[in-house]
């Protein structure tokens, strides 16, 4: 077989798992959305089949014959073109997934989706109890994984691999302080600043059907497709992007707090343009596969807080919101609005906190995620170890385990190591936008016009088009001419809440 034939039989079954992939995605989707509660035990087993015989296709030793037959030709002499890049990051996939037994990888799929179900109901009924025997199993399991796969140093850099590859523990414990040096003065001066927002203007009563309908606009002005698309509600924002054509967003209503959706549906629509803006041609090969969750949270936090916080934004969507809510808008001025979506204060809730405190929610999650992983905690012990440390970084005493330990869906399915993505994207994101402003001038100008495909433009030439040809250090580099750096992300909000609150 020569290298061609080798490589167009590589891309057909990578494609062929692309699509069983997405299926099992379409079914995760419906799970989280309109599957009905007595469906959980069917659909444990139907995602258990599906990733088994996943695992199955990709481990055939077919697979590892065809990339040795690649590797090494002319077809992969640039390792930035469509072979080079497949044939890459497939053979890394390969390898990780070849030394996940099949045994462990169908109980992953089993436990976590029963997982996600129990933590929906022990979440509602501030239930911690009932969740723990099988969150001490999901972690029992990524441990399996962690240990199977092979790691140095921690367990954790095994499993961040999965989201960040390249990236590990003592990289990300570096930045993490860093950030809480930088940000922590920051913080402090907000709160002894005399002035402060008045935030009761977005616990006003916003009924949840016009919510509904802002927010669908607002998604379709910057960019989201419809046409390839939907909204939904569910307990816990995400975006699912089955392939082309097909890519599903959700958030969650509050019709006492503006916030909780709208800056949710700007999220997860930045998250579902870059799935909606990667090559179609690609689709089920890595060069049609998103960079890393690091660079993907860059979108999402882009279109949420660079531009869904900013006044230039404000200035073209406020008045229709007005509009939208006159009974809970009408005395509110657009100074006093903007102020508001922009408070700074210590929060419970990861989703809502503001731009400052937000990475110190994912530096709480990091540290007990080492300790879990390591066994310095077990999950008898968790909401415990929560409270205290959140009490430690925030100042603020836990009123119960809905609103502390049982928050965030991403243990019940296993995402342990994806949390610290989460603050890569915000650095990553506060830096694409500086190299935007640089090279489109007046882009403030078109944001206050209700103009955004400049910017959308720019990301799709930057960043999406590329898919994994790039790891996501050099896509940030080339993106933004240096290298990744804190200082972008640390100016933006000392520009923006010094002149806010009149610090720094």
């Amino acid at each position: 077989m020569t290298a061609t034939d080798a490589y167009a039989e590589l891309v057909r079954r990578s494609k062929e798992l692309g699509v069983l992939n997405s299926c099992a995605a379409v079914l995760a989707w419906d799970q989280q959305t309109y599957m009905p509660r007595n469906g959980n035990a069917l659909r444990g087993e139907q995602m258990a089949f599906l990733a088994t015989l996943a695992h199955q296709k990709f481990t055939d030793p077919k697979i590892g014959e065809l990339l040795a037959a690649v590797e090494g030709s002319e077809l992969v002499a640039d390792p930035e073109s469509d072979a080079g890049a497949n044939v890459r990051e497939l053979r890394r996939s390969y390898i990780r997934a070849t030394k996940l037994p099949p045994e462990l990888v169908e109980e992953l799929a089993r436990v976590t989706t029963e997982a996600q179900m129990v933590w929906e109901r022990a979440k509602k009924k501030n239930d911690y109890a009932s969740f723990q025997p099988l969150l001490a199993r999901v972690v029992e399991l990524k441990r399996r994984e962690a240990d199977a796969v092979g790691f140095e140093g921690h367990r954790y850099n095994a499993l961040i691999e999965e989201y960040e590859p390249g990236t590990t523990v003592a990289e990300l414990k570096e930045l993490f302080a860093g950030l809480t040096k930088e940000l922590a003065p920051l913080v402090r001066a907000i709160a002894d600043a005399p002035k402060k927002p008045d935030v009761s203007v977005l616990a006003r009563e916003f009924p949840i059907d016009r919510q509904k309908v802002f927010a669908e606009a607002a998604a379709a002005a910057i960019g989201f497709d419809f046409e390839g698309g939907r909204l939904d509600t569910t307990a816990h924002p995400f975006c699912s992007g089955f392939g082309p054509g097909d890519c599903r967003i959700t958030t969650r209503y509050n019709p006492r707090f503006f916030n909780e959706a709208f800056f949710g549906v700007l999220h997860e629509t930045g998250h579902a343009m870059y799935e909606q803006n990667l090559p179609r041609e690609h689709f089920g090969t890595p060069a049609g596969v998103a960079c890393s969750f690091g660079i993907h949270e860059s979108q999402s936090r882009l279109w949420e807080n660079q531009v869904g916080r900013s006044r230039p934004f404000w200035e073209h969507f406020y008045p229709r919101l007005k509009q939208t809510f006159p009974a809970a808008l009408h005395d509110v001025s657009l100074d006093a609005f903007y102020f508001a979506i922009n408070d700074v204060r210590p929060s419970l809730i990861r989703v809502e906190a503001d731009e400052a405190t937000y990475n110190l929610h994912i530096a709480l999650r990091f540290e007990l995620e080492l300790a879990l992983l390591s066994g310095d905690l077990s999950t008898t012990d968790l909401p415990g170890a929560w409270n205290e440390r959140f009490k430690a970084l925030f100042g603020l005493d836990v009123p119960d385990d809905a609103r502390g330990c049982l928050q965030d869906i991403h243990w019940s399915f296993g995402g342990i190591g994806y949390f610290p993505t989460y603050t890569l994207g915000n650095l990553y994101a506060a830096q694409l936008m500086r190299a935007a402003k640089h090279d489109l001038s007046g882009l403030d100008d078109e944001f206050r016009r209700g103009e955004f495909g400049r910017l959308k433009a720019w990301l799709g030439d930057r960043v999406h088009k590329h898919g994994q040809r790039l790891r996501a250090g050099e896509l940030c580099r080339r993106a933004t001419g240096v290298a990744l750096s804190p200082e972008p992300f640390v100016a933006h909000l000392k520009e923006k809440f010094g002149a806010l609150y009149g610090v720094c």
